[in-house]
């Protein structure tokens, strides 16, 4: 299919305006045009309360954000990790599909920070990411939330920590997680795909970004191969929560969610896929400007709700 009309006037807008993309940008440069981008393509949707606070984590706080339904509790809750390959991105980068979900699927949100690359490479994110969701499901109690119905989700490189969190809940005895919400995740480092190949757009995402994100990720070609980092490498998926897996048709990254979710099937998982036409990666949080995000994110939090309801 053709791009959507919506995404190719943003392609247009691009184009004639000459924007670079991210990864021809010094890292600091990039961040601040990420954050940019996140507050004029969200939209903020009102939610009965927001709270900040921190987290312990294994080199220090995390930043942390939760955002609640005006329904009664103790509710389940989504814990939430923003994309940017790793390496860019804040509470922010997430707000606008926090709200979103939070509303929608009757849930707790909870966006929980994580350290950076290049400054913090692999492993840092995945146990910022680990420890943030076993100390939400042990306080689970004392923030009003029902730890039996414990979700984690993310998109892109959130997507990725959201799976690697999983693997992880499962190996190291919990916390349990009821569902995985996984949109357009990095599966495989070294993806060697149709829609890898495919993407090859300059002014979206495409292979040199994604590149340029793992470059920043990685010590080694030894930690790309480890599941944490690629969850597509994992040997064995079963015993893992369900999961909702979303990706778009003009996404680089397209075919290596949709082939995590295969597995995760013929593993005795229940998993879905929901591939969005003319959709391009990075969708998903722009639910101020494109008709579709705000429809994909309601599709994910239906899924939620019905894994909380499970």
């Amino acid at each position: 299919m053709p791009l959507h009309p919506q995404v190719q006037a943003m392609h247009d807008r691009l184009e004639r305006d000459n924007v670079p993309n991210l990864y021809t940008l010094g890292i600091e440069e990039a961040r601040a045009a990420d954050v940019k981008s996140a507050v004029v393509t969200g939209t903020t949707e009102p939610v009965a309360e927001i709270r900040e606070f921190t987290i312990p984590g294994p080199a220090g706080r995390l930043d942390a954000r939760m955002y609640r339904p005006a329904d009664a509790g103790p509710l389940p809750v989504l814990v939430y990790f923003f994309g940017g390959g790793w390496s860019l991105g804040t509470l922010d980068t997430s707000d606008a599909v926090c709200r979103m979900l939070t509303n929608a699927a009757h849930c707790v949100s909870i966006a929980v920070s994580y350290r950076l690359a290049p400054e913090h490479k692999f492993p840092a994110a995945i146990e910022d990411c680990y420890a943030g969701t076993a100390w939400i499901a042990a306080h689970a109690a004392d923030l009003g939330l029902d730890a039996t119905r414990l979700a984690v989700g993310g998109d892109s490189s959130g997507g990725n920590l959201a799976a690697a969190v999983a693997l992880a809940a499962r190996d190291r005895g919990g916390p349990a997680l009821k569902h995985q919400l996984l949109v357009y995740p990095n599966t495989d480092y070294q993806a060697d795909t149709d829609s890898m190949r495919e993407a090859t757009d300059q002014h979206f995402f495409n292979p040199n970004a994604v590149a340029w994100y793992w470059g920043m990720y990685l010590a080694s070609e030894q930690d790309g191969a480890n599941p944490l980092a690629s969850p597509l490498r994992a040997g064995d998926l079963s015993g893992l929560p369900s999961a909702t897996v979303i990706t778009a048709e003009f996404d680089p990254l397209r075919d290596e969610g949709e082939l995590y979710a295969k597995r995760l099937d013929q593993a005795g998982v229940a998993a879905e896929i929901i591939r969005y036409d003319g959709m391009m990666h990075g969708f998903f949080t722009m639910v101020g400007i494109l008709d579709t995000a705000r429809t994909a994110v309601t599709a994910a939090a239906d899924r939620l709700a019905r894994a909380f309801a499970g």
